[in-house]
This record gives C-alpha cells, sequence and structure tokens, in this order.
C-alpha cells in the first residue's frame, strides 16, 4: 500500500482516517507502532509501516500488542498500537493493569469499533474501556480530527501520565476527507528506561497502592474535559431540540439538523458534565445521540440532566440523517419524512430485499461467500460430506464454511475458541453424542493468536478431538497480511517461518497423529479426515496451500466445460465456487417416477484460476483445461 501524494502545491492530502491516524502518529514523534489485523482498524498499521522513523510490526495478538507499545512507552518512546473493538477484550489484561502503573513517553490505543456489523461477531461498544480502566477517551468525527486527536492523545497521555484511547468507528476508518497535515516533531526523552518498582512492580501491595491515585488523576482529567476545547458547544437558531454528539454522530447530526445546538464532545470521556447542562438550559428538548449503546444518556441522567436517547433512538447501527429526522420529527410531533426505497434490479430474483433495521432503507442481500479456487473450499466440501460430526469454527474466512453450500460449521464465538469449544464439546457430551466426531478448525494466523493455548489444553486434558489447521500463509479475512507462518515482516522481509508440525508436536500431539496434505487433493484430504476422527485421541491435520489472494499463489490454466459431456448432475455445485455458474436448470422425472432437478453450468475462465477442484466432483469428465487461455 503506497501513501497518496499531497494535493498539489499544499501540505493537504485525501485520507481516510486510518491514514490519517497513522500520519498523526507519525508527526508526533511517535517511535514504535503495533497491531494485529482486523477490519476496520487493518490499515492503520499499513500506512505507519511507510514511515522509516516509526518501528512497525504486526504482532501475534493485540494483547502483545500493546505489551509491546507498553514496553516502549516505559522505554522512553512514544508508542501507539491499533486494534479493531474486540481485539480489545483480548488486550483488555495489560490495560487493565497500566492504567494504574501509568506510562513512560505517550502511550495512545487506537481501537475501531464496527458499528453497523461489516464484519464482525458482535457491535460492542468500546467507549465502556475509557470507564472501565478511568482512561481519557477521544472520539474524532472526521479524518482531519483523526489526524489531529492522534497528536493530543500523545499530549494528554504525558499530561496525565495514562494511556489514552482513541475510539474509531467503521465510517472514521474507511471514509476520506481533505486532511491537512504538518511535520514530524520528534519526540525526545533523555531519561531511558526509570527503575521504579513501586510502581511498575504491580504486585497487590503496589496496586493497592496506586487505586489512590488513578481515581486523583481521572477526577483531574475531569475538570480538564469541563474547559478543554475539544468539547465545545455549538450554537443554533432552532432551540427546540439541542444535541449530545460524539464522533461521527456529530456529522450526522449536522446534517440533519443544521440549525440546532449542540455540544460536540471530541474527549468524550470522562463527561464534562457542566458543559452539558449549560447547553439544556438553552433548549426545550436535550437529545443524546451516541453510537451505538446508551452510555453517555445513562450518565447524564444519572447526573440529573432530563434528556432523551434510546427511547427514540435505535440501538444497533449507525445513527444516519434518515435514522435520525423520522426520529426527531416524531418527538417534534411534525410529519415523518419518507425515505425512498431502493429498488433491486429487476432481474434478480429471491432473496427479497430486506428493510435495514437501522436505516430504513432497502438492502439487497449479497451474502459473502469464499474466493475463487480459495484452498478452504476443498476442506468445506469434504466436511460436509463427513457425518455424525460437530465442527467448532472460528474467526477467519473459513468462517463462511457455515454457509451454502457447505453448511459445515456448527460454532463461531471469537478468535481461537474453535479449540476449547470443541474440548468441551467433547469432555461434556451427554448420551445422545457418544458417538459423535469433534473437529475445530483454525486458521494459521488464528492458531498462533489464541489458538496454541487451546490445543495445548486439548492434549494435556486427554481430549479427543481432530484439528483442522488450514494454513493458507496470511492473515486472509483482512487482505492478506503477513504472519509468523509467511517467514515474512510487515515490510516483506524475510523473518522465522513458523513449522506447524513442530509446533504442534510441541504442544503434546502425537507425531504420528499431525498430517500435513494439499487442500486441493480432495481424495487425500478427505482419506485423513475420515480416517483420523476414528482415532481417540488428539489430530491435526494442516492444509498447505497460500491464499488466492497473495504472491505466493501461482495460478494455472482456467477451466471450462465441456456443454456435449455436462449431465447437468450439479455435483460441482457442491464445491462452492463463485467462477460456477448456473446456466440453466430443468426438472426431470426418474424411472421411479420421483423427480430430479438438473443444473447446468459454465465456468467463468476471467476468475477461474484452474485448481482444478470442481473437476474431482465431475463424473462425466466435463470440466477440462481452457488451453488457449492466457491470463492477463
Amino acid at each position: 500500500m503506497s501513501a497518496v501524494p499531497p494535493l498539489a502545491g499544499s501540505n493537504r492530502r485525501f485520507m481516510s482516517g486510518n491514514e490519517a491516524v497513522a500520519r498523526g502518529a507519525w508527526e508526533a514523534g511517535c517511535n514504535l507502532a503495533a497491531a494485529y489485523p482486523g477490519t476496520p482498524s487493518t490499515e492503520i498499521l499499513e500506512f505507519a509501516a511507510h514511515y522509516p522513523e516509526m518501528y512497525t510490526e504486526w504482532s501475534v495478538n493485540e494483547k502483545v500488542s500493546l505489551e509491546v507499545a507498553i514496553g516502549a512507552s516505559l522505554a522512553g518512546s512514544r508508542a501507539f498500537c491499533a486494534m479493531k473493538h474486540v481485539g480489545l477484550n483480548v488486550a483488555s489484561d495489560a490495560l487493565m493493569s497500566q492504567t494504574l502503573a501509568g506510562v513512560g513517553a505517550g502511550l495512545v490505543i487506537a481501537v475501531a469499533d464496527d458499528v453497523g456489523l461489516s464484519s464482525s461477531q458482535n457491535e460492542q461498544d468500546s467507549r465502556f474501556w475509557g470507564r472501565f480502566a478511568h482512561v481519557p477517551l477521544l472520539e474524532p468525527a472526521d479524518a482531519q480530527e483523526a489526524y489531529e486527536y492522534t497528536q493530543r492523545a500523545f499530549e494528554l497521555s504525558e499530561q496525565f501520565n495514562t494511556p489514552v484511547i482513541l475510539r474509531l468507528t467503521t465510517r472514521i476508518c474507511h471514509v476520506k476527507g481533505v486532511v491537512n497535515f504538518g511535520e514530524r516533531r520528534e519526540h525526545e526523552n533523555a531519561q531511558g528506561f526509570v527503575k521504579d518498582p513501586g510502581r511498575l512492580i504491580m504486585t497487590p501491595g503496589v496496586a493497592r497502592q496506586r487505586l489512590p491515585m488513578m481515581f486523583e488523576r481521572e477526577a483531574e482529567i475531569q475538570r480538564h474535559s469541563e474547559s478543554s476545547n475539544l468539547n465545545i458547544i455549538m450554537d443554533g437558531s432552532d432551540k427546540r431540540i439541542g444535541f449530545v454528539t460524539s464522533g461521527p454522530t456529530y456529522m450526522h447530526v449536522k446534517e440533519a439538523f443544521p440549525h440546532a445546538p449542540l455540544v460536540k464532545l471530541g474527549l468524550s470521556y470522562p463527561v464534562p458534565f457542566d458543559k452539558i447542562r449549560a447547553l439544556a438550559s438553552q433548549v426545550d428538548q436535550l437529545v443524546v445521540v451516541e453510537e451505538v449503546e446508551p452510555i453517555l444518556e445513562t450518565e447524564l441522567k444519572a447526573a440529573g440532566i432530563a434528556l432523551l436517547g434510546k427511547e427514540i433512538l435505535p440501538r444497533i447501527g449507525e445513527l444516519s440523517p434518515n435514522v435520525l429526522r423520522p426520529a426527531i420529527a416524531g418527538l417534534l410531533g411534525e410529519a415523518v419524512p419518507e425515505t425512498a426505497p431502493v429498488k433491486a434490479p429487476i432481474e434478480i430474483k429471491p432473496p427479497a430485499p430486506r428493510i435495514d433495521p437501522a436505516t430504513g432503507i432497502n438492502v439487497f442481500p449479497r451474502p459473502p461467500t469464499m474466493c475463487v479456487a480459495c484452498p478452504h473450499l476443498g476442506i468445506y466440501y469434504c466436511l460436509s460430506k463427513i457425518r455424525n460430526t460437530t465442527i467448532s469454527g472460528d474467526i477467519g474466512c473459513y468462517t463462511l464454511g457455515a454457509g451454502h453450500p457447505w453448511n459445515a460449521l456448527d460454532t463461531t464465538v471469537c478468535m481461537g475458541a474453535s479449540m476449547g469449544i470443541a474440548h468441551g464439546l467433547d469432555k461434556g457430551r451427554v448420551e445422545a453424542d457418544k458417538d459423535k466426531k469433534i473437529i475445530a478448525v483454525i486458521g494459521d494466523s488464528t492458531f498462533m493468536h489464541m489458538g496454541m493455548q487451546g490445543l495445548l489444553d486439548i492434549t494435556y486434558n486427554n481430549g479427543n478431538v481432530t484439528i483442522l489447521l488450514l494454513d493458507n500463509r496470511a492473515v486472509g479475512m483482512t487482505g492478506g497480511q503477513d504472519n509468523p507462518a509467511s517467514g515474512r515482516d510487515i515490510h516483506g522481509k524475510e523473518s522465522t517461518k513458523v513449522d506447524f508440525r513442530k509446533l504442534c508436536e510441541a504442544l503434546g500431539v502425537k507425531p504420528e497423529r499431525i498430517h500435513e496434505v494439499n487442500p486441493y487433493e480432495l481424495p487425500t484430504l478427505f482419506t485423513a479426515l475420515r480416517d483420523e476422527v476414528k482415532i481417540a485421541e488428539p489430530s491435526v491435520i494442516i492444509t498447505n496451500q497460500p491464499c488466492v489472494l497473495i504472491d505466493y499463489y501461482g495460478a494455472q490454466p482456467a477451466l471450462t466445460v465441456d456443454d456435449d459431456k455436462c449431465t447437468g448432475c450439479g455435483n460441482c455445485l457442491d464445491i462452492g465456487c463463485p467462477a460456477i455458474l448456473v446456466t440453466r436448470r430443468e426438472t426431470v422425472v426418474k424411472p421411479n417416477g420421483s423427480e430430479k432437478e438438473l443444473a447446468f453450468v459454465k465456468i467463468e475462465s476471467g476468475a477461474c484460476t484452474g485448481c482444478n477442484l470442481c473437476p474431482k466432483t465431475c463424473g462425466p469428465d466435463a470440466i477440462l483445461p481452457l488451453a488457449d487461455y492466457i491470463r492477463q
């Protein structure tokens, strides 16, 4: 990824919020940035990696990334880490102790909430962490503020000796705007690491002494919040309604109600109660607009400030203008404005468009699926053919194996959970499931992130689980980032490469129970699965083909369908490859009188990479290489 060049003749450039955060950290003199990729935060570190003055790394999980940043901060370097909202759950152990210890140089944690659930398993609100950890929380409203607030976060961190959370959302991360930027200002800390066991050795005795300091610091930051120019009252001519906003909700309210007075909270925690009371005294009705939980609403009502919030606004999704306008119109007793429906293309058949509950807009569903020739396709094809199994899944591209046509996953909880869930399914089985085979599916990056501990638990406690470790040499779902399985660092330089066979053996799996297979060789893969689920002890099947979207992958000549040979059996559709398209369907009557639907297909040669999965399912050998096709 390369940075977009500045607009001609100025220090201005179109940037996404993610790039703006990286630029802000660099300009603030940050010397270290660490992260684990996760949408919508992934690109922050990818942009940061372009600045040679900053050490950057993909850490194996978010907890480690925060610990690395803490270490750099204590060493005297401004440090930064980035993660998506669920990643802060993983990193919280380090956060909840470091908030007591404080920092060295500035320490900033960027956490990106997936408001609207574009690519996440939940919609949790990371603003809770500011309260939970008693640390300040900044919420930029656009890319320019993402850039500026990152720098302010480092200043606040050092001013109050605390980690600072920069809370982003998917909209802030990905929407671009013109950003005015400056130059790097080196930050020097001549002291380096200062030994201070009474602050940094977090034993119960030390923590007990630090707790009052943390609460005093929080009160001091609250007083600062009241006077900070990050929190402002903006006057308006329509006093019927006033709004309390933070982050992107400020933009939504300004677009929907440009004449309404409001409070814009950039430093949203600790809450500036007096400033909000001042606005409440100027308007007939106060409304809190926040994504997604009623956090401010609850705190302000507890402080005796009369207002409305989630009584009239949804608790899920973005609060965009087409959500706000009808809600506020109803509050004012005005006619609710109609939203023009978005019509699906006329040729598209069911499933029918649905109404998005957050926006009120007709949305035609386009379910996600795996890529053409994805090495996971053959795995789920085989899993769908094995009976009497319970399969626990994990977070990654392979989560899609739960969908059509495979329907080959039974659980998905969080990163690394497939291992522990599978072990629990084994140990907690009841009589009805005594013969069920338990399979866990996990990707290479997820295994290193949080799965290794689960495998160790399985072997240590004599579990009976067959593990499919899908090594595609990339963090595939977030764009193919490198990890220890690829043997390259964030700059593409050669690094240590994990040997999963040795690693699994070190974690307690017997060598004879570890198999490495090519997932495109369906008979071999199916045999390995069928045999290993019969063995009453832990076993691991490692697949060894790269993600089709990274440079390790080598495409072969595309395939085509011989129409004269195709019988319409539809077996190839069970692979689930998006390059295989149904051209027509027929219903025929079999000799026994039953009906059978035939599906005749073609292969989109421009998308096909010649992985040769589908020919292995084709009885009449109707799928052939397209000899004269030259890939562009």
